[in-house]
């Protein structure tokens, strides 16, 4: 009676293994990255929410509003910043957006981002990003 080899040896199932495991070593940091990308991305574009209603403010009178807290927000520009829980605080000095981040991760928490607008000649408002300076290169916004 002859005896059929089926299956792996040890050391084809040792290799792929290691093979895995090289994998997720360089996996695992891409992922955590995109994590927090992502979770900045909900702050950007709540601050892009925001950045829009200034506009039409600034629009219709002329003027920058001033808002110093989210409920000044809320009730001046018409904004509701209540589900976004990244963001701890929200201030609007003459039309300039600064928020302080808050529950992303340990290298963004407490810092700072703002949107700064500048008036074109054609009467059109550009925004400029803006961070604080320990922020990390690699998770500022997009100009």
């Amino acid at each position: 009676m002859k005896h059929l080899n089926t299956g792996f040896t040890l050391i084809e199932l040792l290799i792929v293994i290691a093979i895995i495991g090289i994998l997720a070593a360089v996996a695992v940091p891409f992922y955590e990255g995109f994590k927090i990308k992502a979770k900045l991305a909900e702050v950007e574009n709540a601050m892009s929410t925001v950045a829009s209603s200034i506009s039409s403010f600034y629009q219709e009178n002329n003027t920058w509003p001033n808002c110093l807290t989210v409920d000044e927000v809320r009730n001046s520009l018409g904004v509701s910043l209540a589900s976004i829980t990244r963001i701890s605080g929200i201030s609007v000095v003459n039309g300039g957006i600064s928020v302080t981040i808050q529950e992303i991760a340990p290298m963004v928490n407490g810092k700072s981002l703002t949107l700064t607008p500048n008036s074109g000649s054609d009467g059109s408002l550009n925004w400029t990003w803006g961070w604080s300076l320990d922020f990390p290169p690699h998770l500022r916004p997009k100009s």
